[in-house]
């Protein structure tokens, strides 16, 4: 019987936990929820915000927003998403510096944004000090151009009895080159508006040395007082307009461009040469000036606060002196 006993196998079979009914889906699941729920959070601030709070959304989550000019802060007040403009670090930063700047000049100098300057914030003294600067450098050029007119009729024989009708000086005005009329030469016939051939040569050489400078000219004629009238009523005022004319019409010729003159007038007798003497042939003379280009600057305001008026009073008593000694 032993010898015809069979073994038993017993076959047990694990079983797992439920198969694809497990836990796992469970937390795809909540990723799922979890990720719908931000888009349709997303999807109301989109529909619900403004332009700007868009913008300022933007700028709070770029990474690049410590350079931006402003960040922005998004906070829900009463269900509403409100967007809180900030200034950045770099904007604040640069306050501050300004702040300091603005301190440390009223602390220094006592003078702050009201204080009085000139253009692009120069002090009066410090325009000033510029256009002294400018005046001196022109007074310069000036120079050159007087030795520069000498030195050529210096090297000319047939102008050297025309060097003392030649009068150069400075001026307000700036260089002023006076051809004058002397008892034995004469730049005009008389009553006459046509220059003659020396006195047009002379004025010839002058536009040479002024041609290159970058000053405009302003010519003047003058006659003396004697007075001079034409059969058709013309006098002295139109004798020295055609002659200032004319000799513009030199100066032009001789390589002056058009453009540089400013003005041409007729002055007749009412500005001599010679003041005491209004009938002197001195005071028949062409007048070119080169005017200065250098600004004027006003005076600065005073500081000085006015004095008191003294309120006026009964005149002192006066008392005649004692005859008594003493």
């Amino acid at each position: 019987m032993a010898a015809d006993e069979r073994p038993i196998i017993i076959k047990r079979i694990k079983k797992s936990g439920g198969g694809h009914h497990g836990g796992a889906w469970k937390v795809a699941y909540a990723d799922f929820v979890t990720a719908m729920m931000a888009f349709f959070l997303l999807l109301w601030l989109l529909s619900s915000t403004t332009e700007d709070q868009k913008k300022g959304l933007s700028d709070y989550f770029t990474p690049t927003i410590a350079i931006s000019d402003q960040s922005a802060t998004v906070a829900v007040l009463d269900g509403q998403p409100q967007v809180l403009e900030t200034m950045s670090g770099a904007a604040a930063a640069q306050a501050d510096i300004e702040g300091d700047d603005e301190e440390s000049v009223a602390g220094a100098g006592g003078e702050g944004p009201d204080s009085q300057t000139g253009p692009e914030g120069a002090t009066p003294v410090d325009a000033e000090q510029a256009a002294e600067a400018l005046r001196a450098e022109e007074a310069q050029r000036f120079e050159q151009v007087k030795e520069q007119i000498r030195q050529v009729i210096d090297q000319t024989p047939e102008l050297s009895g025309l060097k003392d009708n030649l009068q150069i000086d400075q001026t307000p005005e700036g260089l002023r080159i006076q051809l004058l009329d002397k008892e034995k030469e004469s730049m005009f016939a008389s009553g006459s508006a046509t220059l003659e051939g020396r006195s047009q040569q002379l004025l010839g050489l002058v536009a040479q040395a002024v041609k290159d400078m970058p000053n405009k000219l302003a010519i003047s004629g003058h006659t003396d007082a004697t007075p001079f009238v034409t059969s058709d009523g013309r006098g002295n005022w139109e004798l020295s307009s055609d002659r200032a004319n004319a000799a513009r019409r030199v100066l032009v010729q001789g390589g002056v461009a058009p453009a540089k003159i400013a003005t041409v007038q007729g002055r007749a007798e009412t500005d001599p040469f010679i003041k005491e003497n209004p009938n002197d042939p001195q005071n028949r003379r062409i007048s070119i000036v080169l005017l200065s280009d250098v600004p004027a600057v006003a005076p600065a305001p005073s500081t000085e606060a006015p004095a008191p008026a003294v309120p006026a009073g009964p005149p002192a008593e006066i008392i005649p002196p004692s005859n008594s000694g003493g």
